[in-house]
């Protein structure tokens, strides 16, 4: 499949005769898809029923007849103040009780059916008027699914939508109760209707009820997905895309994933560095203007898995952000990098955000390719250089990894519901094993805990709230904390864990505080979280008992790793698979495609490795053998 370059624009910003010149110039800048439409409601629908269209018409006319492919966007993540004024209690409320206000973005309940409602109307209609138009060659639906922490709502409306999924999920009260464990503290309910949501409690509550509630909001998000999905396929055959984020479990992408055609993300390398993915000042300050080297990646092949394969960057940061606590630019190089780095782990397109930096409103502080005065911004140049480029050595496949990686939002919600210890997080957990496989020179691809374990050599499980049976498949490293809980958040009658094929007990766990993590016999460590193994086959020691056990086709990981024994693990599981590794230099990361390995240096230092020299931001690809 070619890949391909695009671009977000928003034609409702500029004058009308600037469309033109834009559409040239992104063509020539090698351009082949642009964005539109999304936060445009106000201007499609200025008041309840009236409509205009027009400009619409013509920018879609404009852009495609200039050679390139429209993706329209619904508006959905920005309904307008009339909306807010006839819907006045559509908002959601955070957690502590509190509505959200006009004035803003995503200011909308999943569970407010009116609000769907209308979402499907405006929908249907732009669907209707554009679902045979020659230049609208994709959808979008809405906009960033929980950005700003939307995806959980603890409204009124929330709450009587939540109470009737209890009851559909468990029939009677008698059977929720048992399931969640309501006679500790007398928590029985007599009626669903009594169900309250589970914030502004006076301690926490109880983990089951929290369980539930966060299954019911990845609900909520993918029934509002669901409904602007069957709307447009009802009028379109052009494929239908999502722009997820980076860092985010408040629903469950693989969901959501099911009723689109191509999954896509926004990368902002620079922003998640320092706004959310938990970095040393070290890390922050080594790669301030490159971003972390691993964290887009993981997000690549993430969100490659959450629809069959196909996706894209929707938006792809080109200088500094807005929204980080501190925003500075980009090494040269990085818009170059980045961009090859997602076409290496598959991405059919890589969309730049945005156009022209606006000189208006929130975001008037975010870099373009352009600038607001129309001068071409630095990262204009690197964007034409990667379409040629990408001329120059045409599609080079998407290749199956050797080992797997599983990342499963039911177990984010579980660990988020009851953490035992204030710095256990599921996603730091996942992300800490991907980049330890990613130091060792492989190629990984990101899988939900449903996937066929016996098509890849070795899979890495860390702790899954329930565990499939894995027996029969190829090498499969559980823990810590797998199997520990059945799916209601209770401990298995059994004994933890519950897993098929393991003949292991864990008779207690215990949190570790940073300061005192536990060393393992023979170099690193076990930190943050320890289960206390009972059973055969130690492969790992402490002075107080085994780190990890094997069985069979199972290893079992007693706690936490630290960045050592990571590579420890991973030495000794490729070697028993026999898959082989590459130690790398700590800034060089790479990519086998079905063609080509890539090299990507996000260090400030040029990196000498397998015969060659990668500078800073550079990016070095070689035939495979």
């Amino acid at each position: 499949m070619k890949r391909t370059l695009g671009v977000c624009y928003y034609p409702e910003h500029w004058p009308e005769d600037m469309w033109a010149r834009d559409a040239a110039q992104m063509v020539e800048t090698g351009l082949s898809w642009v964005r539109i439409g999304e936060f445009a409601w106000s201007r499609m629908e200025p008041q309840p029923g009236q409509f205009d269209w027009g400009w619409l018409d013509r920018a879609i006319d404009v852009l495609g007849g200039a050679g390139l492919q429209v993706i329209l966007g619904t508006p959905t993540a920005t309904p307008p103040r009339w909306m807010a004024d006839k819907h006045p209690d559509m908002f959601a409320f955070d957690d502590q009780g509190r509505p959200r206000g006009f004035g803003s973005r995503r200011h909308y309940c999943f569970s407010h059916d009116a609000y769907r409602e209308e979402s499907r109307r405006i929908t249907r209609l732009m669907a209707e008027r554009y679902g045979k138009n020659p230049h609208v060659a994709a959808w979008q639906t809405d906009n960033e699914y929980d950005c700003h922490d939307t995806a959980i709502s603890y409204s009124p409306h929330a709450r009587a939508a939540f109470q009737d999924w209890c009851a559909q999920r468990y029939q009677s009260t008698d059977a929720l109760n048992r399931a969640w464990g309501n006679v500790f503290w007398s928590m029985d309910y007599d009626r669903f209707d009594q169900i309250e949501l589970p914030n502004l409690t006076v301690t926490e509550p109880n983990p089951a009820h929290v369980l539930a509630f966060r299954r019911f909001s990845s609900d909520q998000v993918v029934r509002f997905n669901r409904v602007q999905c069957d709307e447009i396929r009802a009028y379109s055959a052009a494929p239908i895309i999502h722009n997820f984020m980076g860092r985010i479990t408040a629903f469950d992408h693989y969901d959501v994933g099911a009723d689109l055609d191509i999954s896509s993300w926004d990368s902002y390398p620079m922003g998640f560095l320092l706004d959310r993915m938990g970095a040393t000042d070290e890390e922050k300050a080594r790669y301030l203007r490159q971003g972390d080297p691993d964290f887009q990646a993981f997000h690549h092949d993430l969100y490659r898995a959450t629809s069959r394969g196909r996706w894209w960057i929707m938006e792809q940061q080109p200088g500094p952000v807005n929204w980080a606590p501190w925003n500075p630019a980009p090494l040269p190089g990085m818009p170059r990098l980045w961009a090859w780095e997602a076409f290496a782990h598959g991405a059919e397109t890589v969309c730049y955000f945005r156009w022209r930096q606006a000189p208006f409103a929130q975001e008037q502080m975010h870099a373009g390719l352009l600038q607001p005065n129309s001068d071409p911004a630095p990262a204009l140049d690197e964007a034409a250089q990667v379409a040629r480029e990408m001329g120059q050595l045409g599609d080079v496949g998407t290749a199956t990894a050797r080992v797997a990686l599983v990342f499963d939002y039911d177990s984010a919600y579980a660990w988020e519901a009851q953490p035992q210890g204030a710095d256990f997080d599921y996603f730091q957990l996942v992300f800490d094993c991907y980049k330890a496989l990613r130091r060792k020179g492989l190629s990984v691809d990101v899988v939900p805990k449903t996937v066929d374990a016996a098509a890849y050599g070795l899979v890495f499980a860390p702790g899954l709230l329930t565990v499939p049976d894995y027996r029969g498949a190829g090498h499969v490293v559980l823990g810590p904390r797998a199997g520990s809980k059945t799916e209601e958040f209770s401990i298995p009658d059994g004994g933890a864990p519950d897993i098929q094929g393991l003949d292991l007990h864990v008779p207690f766990v215990e949190t570790l505080p940073p300061f005192a993590p536990i060393p393992v016999q023979g170099g690193g460590a076990i930190q943050k979280w320890r289960d206390q193994l009972e059973g055969a086959g130690a492969i790992f020691q402490t002075a107080s008992g085994a780190a990890a056990v094997r069985q069979g086709n199972l290893t079992y990981l007693g706690g936490w790793p630290d960045e050592l024994f990571w590579a420890r693990i991973i030495d000794d599981v490729t070697a028993l698979v026999d898959i082989e590794t590459t130690d790398l230099p700590r800034d060089l990361r790479l990519r086998d495609t079905d063609t080509h390995r890539f090299y990507f240096n996000y260090g400030p230092h040029p990196v000498d490795f397998a015969g060659q020299t990668i500078d800073p931001a550079g990016v070095y690809w070689e035939p495979l053998k």
